[in-house]
């Protein structure tokens, strides 16, 4: 296939400042849970990229120096020459197939608290640290000397930059984590001096320190600026204010990176943001300046991107959680090759690795962030192993996946699904309110199964172990998914309560078949934590219900956090009417009422009810693996080699966990198995620097 000629316009060269990109595809900063940790993995991750097609490539947020850095998170590191090395090692990934490498720089002033260099944090304005930790910690406000250290700080990390062979430095000021946002903003700058006050004197800092670099680099790099088109708030930098600041300053960096407000806006998942949602914001800010634009808004349609071009809204197209789930999509999109895009669905799993200080993941790509660590490749399959067959048993997400990537290496393979859908979990959860782009998991999948000819699909096929044994596959992976309890048995309640049979309880998967309750007073008991009790009680709401959704933690879906999402959630509730009882948990459940126990004192209330519905943990199916397991000595007789148990039928846990576990499958299949003796990934080990010669005494 060949490039539409409608979408010609997305490859045209682009010049920022004395740099040009190959094309409008523009790869904006984004964390990944790697940072310094994991400098080879973070480094393969973004060569793919580079691969797959993008002009620019960023890094993920860059701390300058130790007096402002954000443990628990785990960002890179620009704080001494020895940081050097690993950060070239990532440049010349970026540029390995023509792209341009940048590089953001950020001091987080007052989002700052320090807990690892134990600095004192330092903040346009002194005060508690603003993070997401309510770290007990305050910043002192910057002095004019501070000042300058802090622009020769800058300056040690632009040559640092430069040696490391970086073609863009971006300053962070979005999403009110960055120093250069504290200046501008009236709600962090209450200062009185020049730098402080007006919109021009809030903006000195910027100036100083942009002029700082194009001196340092002796003009040699793009210097692009990250700002945040819109912040809430009586003293908030405002989307007018914004758009003043640009038009005073138009020609000041070489490139505007434009993000929208908080980072819970500028990544709000597909629940609550549709495509594109932050135009409003950036329509009109293009013809304040002569240089280039970008922006973001979870893209992943071409058509809507040549529509941001051609209008004049944006020159680039910038993506995070896009150019995750499928790194190839500009060359996608240069081959003709739409209809494998693998779309991000918007779930912000990526954003939780960040967030947990752990690796990421992407529920779509699975070989996110295992590119160095397993060698796994978004498009380029492994060589099969010796064996011929496999066998997937279940068509959810881990199934999906396992047979996907199982044809792709070369093995023949059999898919086999009870019901006459494929998908799962997916295929359920997709109809829910939000969550209709979760079904491109399933959508990618079946459509890249689609013209296989070494992948059968079986529907309505219910296999037994006779069945299995009877196939003759070589490798067997059981998928089976799993069920919802009917019960509390979660993290609370670890054991069944008393429960009245006159009192009607249903689960998740009885609302999503359609039934359940469509009228009276229902009681939600959430002790899953994730997105499930809240989408279900704007369900229950939409059917005339009643709802008090009742949570044991101190705050509802309290995992969403992790995904930007727990604020919005609460905020859903209460607009719908939802009644929301924390700290309360069910100790009894009679006729028509529930007992609640307070989760800090136990003591008890009533609450009215006319049915409730349990949000609490899942049941595997693996019935079949265990009938399987108990024949074992069949199995050479029969031809089988392997029996897996994976997905959800394993461990259930959200659909990224799925995801991954089929292609781990896939990915193991003729392997070695030493049963867990040694790690099944790469890992860096911190070398350890010489003792000094005298140890403190």
């Amino acid at each position: 296939m060949t490039l539409d000629s409608r979408y010609d316009i997305l490859f045209d060269p682009v010049r920022i400042g004395p740099k040009t990109a190959k094309n409008r595809f523009y790869q904006v900063p984004h964390c990944n849970g790697g940072g310094y940790r994991d400098p080879s993995a973070v480094a393969e991750m973004r060569r793919t990229k580079a691969e797959g097609g993008w002009g620019v490539i960023f890094t993920e947020q860059t701390e300058i120096h130790p007096s402002s850095e954000i443990t628990p998170f785990i960002e890179q590191h620009l704080w001494e020459d020895k940081d050097i090395p690993a950060l070239a090692r990532m440049a010349e990934a970026m540029k390995s197939h023509g792209a341009l490498a940048g590089i953001q720089l950020a001091y987080s002033g007052i989002n700052g608290p320090n807990l690892y260099s134990r600095d004192v944090p330092l903040a346009v304005t002194g005060g508690p640290i603003l993070t997401f930790t309510s770290d007990p910690v305050q910043a002192r406000t910057l002095d004019r000397e501070d000042i300058r250290d802090l622009r020769r700080w800058f300056r040690n990390a632009f040559r640092r930059a430069q040696t490391a062979g970086f073609d863009l430095i971006c300053l962070y000021g979005a999403h009110g984590f960055g120093i250069f946002q504290h200046f501008l903003s009236r709600a962090t700058n209450q200062r009185t001096d020049d730098y402080g006050g007006s919109l021009e004197n809030r903006a000195r800092f910027l100036r100083e320190v942009i002029e700082d670099a194009r001196e340092e680099t002796r003009g040699e790099l793009a210097i692009t600026y990250r700002m945040s088109l819109h912040e809430d708030g009586p003293y908030g930098f405002s989307n007018a204010e914004v758009r003043d600041f640009v038009e005073m300053h138009g020609d000041l960096p070489d490139l505007w990176d434009l993000a929208h407000g908080t980072w819970e806006a500028c990544s709000g998942t597909s629940r609550f943001k549709d495509e594109g949602a932050q135009e409003d914001l950036v329509r009109g800010i293009k013809a304040l300046t002569s240089r280039p634009v970008v922006g973001v808004g979870r893209f992943t349609s071409a058509d809507a991107m040549v529509r941001q071009i051609r209008s004049g809204i944006l020159d680039f197209i910038g993506a995070a959680r896009p150019s995750i789930a499928d790194p190839f999509l500009p060359k996608k999109i240069e081959e003709g090759r739409i209809a494998d895009i693998r779309e991000c669905i918007g779930c912000n799993i990526c954003v939780s690795g960040d967030m947990t200080g752990a690796i990421s993941r992407c529920t779509q790509n699975t070989a996110f962030m295992e590119e160095w660590r397993k060698g796994w490749h978004p498009e380029r399959p492994r060589p099969k192993g010796p064996s011929t067959s496999v066998l997937v048993v279940g068509a959810g997400p881990a199934g999906l996946e396992a047979a996907l990537q199982s044809a792709r290496r070369g093995y023949q393979v059999t898919l086999a699904e009870a019901t006459t859908t494929l998908g799962g979990r997916v295929a359920r959860e997709r109809l829910l309110p939000g969550l209709s782009a979760w079904g491109r998991v399933a959508d990618y999948r079946t459509g890249q199964i689609a013209p296989m000819t070494n992948l059968d699909v079986y529907r309505d096929s219910r296999l037994t172990a006779d069945d299995v044994l009877a196939m003759g596959a070589e490798h067997v992976a059981i998928a089976t998914g799993a069920s919802w309890r009917r019960d509390t048995v979660a993290r609370l309640h670890l054991h069944p309560i008393p429960t009245d049979p006159a009192m009607p309880v249903f689960t998740p998967d009885d609302l999503m078949a359609g039934a359940g309750p469509s009228a009276g007073r229902v009681t939600i008991y959430d002790d899953d934590h994730f997105y499930m009790g809240s989408v279900l009680a704007e369900l229950l709401i939409s059917r005339g219900c009643t709802v008090d959704l009742v949570c044991p933690a101190t705050k509802i879906a309290e995992w969403t956090t992790n995904t930007l999402e727990q604020g919005i959630i609460m905020r859903r509730m209460l607009d719908i009417g939802v009644n929301v009882i924390v700290n309360k948990a069910p100790e009894t459940i009679g006729a028509g009422e529930v007992t609640l126990a307070c989760t800090w004192t136990g003591r008890t209330e009533t609450l009215p009810a006319d049915a409730v519905v349990m949000v609490t943990s899942r049941t595997p199916h693996d019935t079949l693996y265990q009938d399987l397991r108990a024949r074992q000595g069949e199995w050479e007789a029969a031809g089988i080699r392997s029996v897996k148990l994976i997905g959800d039928a394993a461990a259930p846990g959200p659909i990224a966990w799925a995801t991954y576990a089929g292609r781990r499958f896939a990915e193991e299949l003729d392997q070695p198995d030493d049963r867990g003796d040694t790690p099944a990934f790469r890992r860096e080990v911190a070398a350890l620097d010489p003792l000094p010669s005298r140890l403190p005494a």
